[in-house]
């Protein structure tokens, strides 16, 4: 069994070759793993050097100038408010004893909203025309006593022309004058004291008509702000009872406009708004006042703007916060490029270096290259540095820029023409 297997052994060593005593399929085979090895690398060296003399290819996006309409629009917030609105207050003190309108009543011109309980002022216009009564009795009294000392100081008159001047004595004349000088004083007291009693009087009365309220204007009740029972004091401030609102279906948007926008924004321009109520639904409005008045609101400055607007539907309602687009500025069939072209600035390349041609240059390591920068896009007031793609690479243009809507802006002049592409970025390298 040993010797059969042995011999199997020396057959398979045989036919492989391995039996050799000299060795030379052994070297054979090293021979050409050598060459392999000499060949593979002789390959990764010729692709770096293919590569390396590879120029650089950079691909660039761009977009053609268009000719179209230019719409220049600003935006504002604010508030919806009637044109005309009205607080309704009192300004006697009293309670509430009737009120005879509520939330979203109309009213007109005259029509009573509330009226106060004027039992107090009733008393009081009673004893102020008690007193004005007693008043006018004391000028009738006065009246008397004046006329009296007339006819005293009368008769002492024709005594003394009778008897020569003898009689009376210069002191009955004296007092006498006096005595007539005192009645004429004290009618001019008694007539002042009825003078000043019948204001008092007339006070009072006004009171109790003021008492009613009455609406000055035709109208809608938007606030009411008392109650039946409720009292007011008005000695220092009239108390708001109602607040109306003339004509709902002519309304007034108030919005405030940055001032970095208030330079373009003027009387007469068009605009249109939203309201949360009705997010799919735009409203037109125009603007009728801009405000030299400013505000300040956390730092920002910003200017009333008042817009007139149409709710014959009466689908708005005043404290509506409303956000306006305003149209500032509105040009047809001009020349427009895409803001993206005006920020395009040209990446950094490097300058040209000369390529070794040996597989020792092409394996060993450059030094590092110093890139430079090309001619940087400059912008002068309305001029504006733009690039195109040229046989030789990047072209730089000169435009003159107009309005901006802030994603397009108008081209003024130039060498450029409907359908010229310009660039806007990079696209690949």
């Amino acid at each position: 069994m040993i010797e059969t297997s042995t011999k199997a052994e020396q057959s398979i060593t045989k036919t492989l070759g391995l039996d050799d005593p000299n060795g030379k399929h052994k070297f054979i085979k090293k021979h050409w793993l050598w060459w392999l090895v000499v060949g593979i690398v002789l390959l990764i060296m010729i692709v770096l050097v293919v590569q390396n003399q590879r120029p650089t290819q950079v691909q660039y996006q761009t977009e053609p100038v268009r000719r179209g309409d230019l719409v220049v629009t600003v935006s504002a917030t604010g508030t919806l408010a009637p044109v005309k609105e009205v607080e309704v207050g009192i300004e006697v003190s009293g309670t509430i004893k009737t009120v005879l309108v509520d939330y979203n009543d109309r009213v007109t011109v005259g029509q009573i909203l509330a009226i106060l309980d004027t039992t107090r002022l009733e008393a009081q216009a009673q004893q102020s025309e008690s007193a004005l009564a007693s008043a006018r009795a004391k000028v009738l009294q006065a009246e008397a006593t004046l006329q009296e000392a007339q006819i005293k100081m009368a008769r002492l008159e024709e005594v003394k022309q009778l008897s020569g001047g003898k009689v009376p004595a210069p002191y009955d004349m004296d007092t006498a004058k006096a005595t007539l000088a005192r009645a004429k004083a004290d009618l001019a007291s008694a007539k002042a004291v009825v003078e000043q009693t019948q204001g008092a009087f007339d006070v009072n009365r006004t009171d109790i008509k003021k008492a009613v309220v009455h609406s000055p204007i035709n109208g809608v009740v938007l606030e009411r702000s008392v109650e039946p029972g409720q009292t007011f004091a008005s000695q220092f401030q009239a108390p708001v009872l109602f607040k109306l609102a003339e004509d709902l279906t002519k309304m007034e948007l108030q919005v405030d406009v940055d001032e970095a926008d208030v330079g373009v924004v003027k009387e007469g321009q068009e605009a249109t708004f939203t309201v949360d109520a009705y997010p799919d639904r735009t409203f037109p409005a125009k603007i009728t006042q801009v405000r030299y008045g400013s505000e300040t609101k956390e730092g920002v400055v910003t200017y009333k703007t008042v817009l007139t607007v149409d709710n014959s539907e009466l689908s708005l309602r005043p404290g509506m916060t409303a956000t306006a687009v305003i149209t500032v500025n509105k040009k047809e069939n001009v020349l427009l490029v895409g803001n993206a072209v005006l920020r395009f600035t040209p990446p950094q390349t490097a300058p040209a270096e000369k390529k070794s041609s040996s597989l020792l240059g092409a394996m060993l390591p450059r030094p590092p290259r110093t890139d430079s920068k090309p001619p940087v896009a400059s912008s002068a007031g309305k001029e504006q540095q733009v690039w195109q793609v040229g046989e030789n690479g990047l072209t730089p243009i000169t435009i003159t820029k107009g309005s901006t809507n802030g994603v397009s802006t108008e081209i003024i002049s130039g060498p450029v023409d409907e359908g010229t592409a310009l660039v806007t970025g990079v696209a690949s390298e």
